[in-house]
């Protein structure tokens, strides 16, 4: 491949990059705020109250509960198992465990800002549905005698209440260094690959050579995205860049639910403590709820591709979207750096 050539892709790549960025920094900078204020004014200790117990109502509780709650990395499987250790029914446990990876507060307002309203409020109710039914298949299904009343050691950070500082440095200490640290290198990866795909694959590709909507494509789409973990927020450019290339909403919205739910941590830890069946379970409704919402999503919504894709064609750099792309980025790396260094 002549220099050239290289040069020129490159040169595509960087801009998608950048593109990107500053379109989604202002509304993902003050999604980590948000997330900073939730982390101190809901306690490990207030969701094992709230959501503790049995029957149907727990499980609402629980799967609502977990949509915008921003739970580290290293949070949402000791809490979930915590909240099971404290007495909440299996199904209780699960449907936090389902909604709770899928999106978030930070997440939502990504979404917001590269996929429009309209998956901005479907992913999370997606996600809120989901996990009651994951709760209740676990709840009428998941009795097996291998339980284990073992729980993993509880999260020790500023989103698990751990911390002792006050509110306002702990909230902001999350929010700019421990929530961008958790998922800091994964989103830049994720921001990479969208701009790799908007530069190398034609805009024909999926019409020519893959199937690019229906159950074929969807089937498709969950087998990249089960066993390939990406945080919520790190899916949604790759998402917005599939979409870009002709696949429909809902196709990409069955990537945006297997990603994310599909974290190999959580399905060893309930294989471990709440069970192989309820393990099978689990996964099985992850795959059942992300074909059922992508089909939904495309029959409820047919223009949904056309407006997205004029959406994706019309971002344009403003001077706030470039500074909160620079601040963005120097968040990430300083939390990224700070996390090497602590490491070391």
């Amino acid at each position: 491949m002549p220099d050239n050539v290289i040069l020129q892709y490159a040169k595509h790549v960087l801009f998608d990059f950048w593109r990107t960025v500053c379109e989604m920094s202002p509304y993902l900078l003050f999604g980590f705020l948000v997330a900073g204020i939730l982390s101190v004014l809901v306690s490990q200790r207030l969701v094992e109250r709230h959501l503790g117990g049995r029957g149907v109502w727990p499980l609402i509780k629980a799967s609502l509960f977990g949509v915008p709650l921003p739970l580290c990395s290293c949070g949402v499987i000791p809490v979930s198992m915590s909240l099971h250790k404290h007495g909440a029914s299996k199904g209780s446990t699960i449907a936090f465990l389902l909604s709770t990876p899928q999106t978030g507060v930070d997440s939502i307002f990504v979404t917001l800002s590269l996929l429009g309203p309209v998956l901005a409020v479907y992913r999370p109710l997606a996600a809120f549905i989901t996990g009651i039914f994951g709760g209740v298949l676990v709840d009428v299904l998941g009795r097996g005698p291998e339980d284990q009343d073992s729980a993993p050691k509880k999260c020790t950070d500023e989103c698990c209440g751990g911390a002792t500082n006050r509110k306002i440095s702990r909230g902001l200490k999350y929010a700019f260094i421990t929530l961008p640290r958790d998922i800091g290198k994964a989103m830049l990866v994720g921001l990479v690959i969208a701009a790799v795909i908007s530069a190398f694959v034609p805009d024909d590709f999926f019409a020519e050579k893959l199937p690019a909507r229906g159950i074929g494509a969807m089937l498709i789409m969950m087998l990249i995205g089960i066993p390939v973990y990406v945080c919520a927020t790190a899916s949604v450019p790759v998402a917005a860049a599939l979409i870009a290339k002709g696949v429909t909403p809902g196709v990409a919205l069955v990537f945006l639910v297997t990603g994310p739910a599909t974290n190999a941590a959580a399905f060893t830890t309930i294989w471990k403590v709440l069970g192989r069946r309820t393990a099978i379970i689990y996964i099985c409704t992850v795959a059942a709820c992300a074909l059922a919402a992508g089909l939904l999503l495309d029959t409820a919504f047919p223009n949904l591709a056309t407006s997205l894709h004029s959406h994706l064609h019309q971002m344009r750099h403003s001077v706030l979207g470039s500074v909160s792309a620079v601040v963005l980025l120097g968040v990430l790396g300083f939390a990224i750096f700070s996390k090497r260094k602590h490491a070391e």
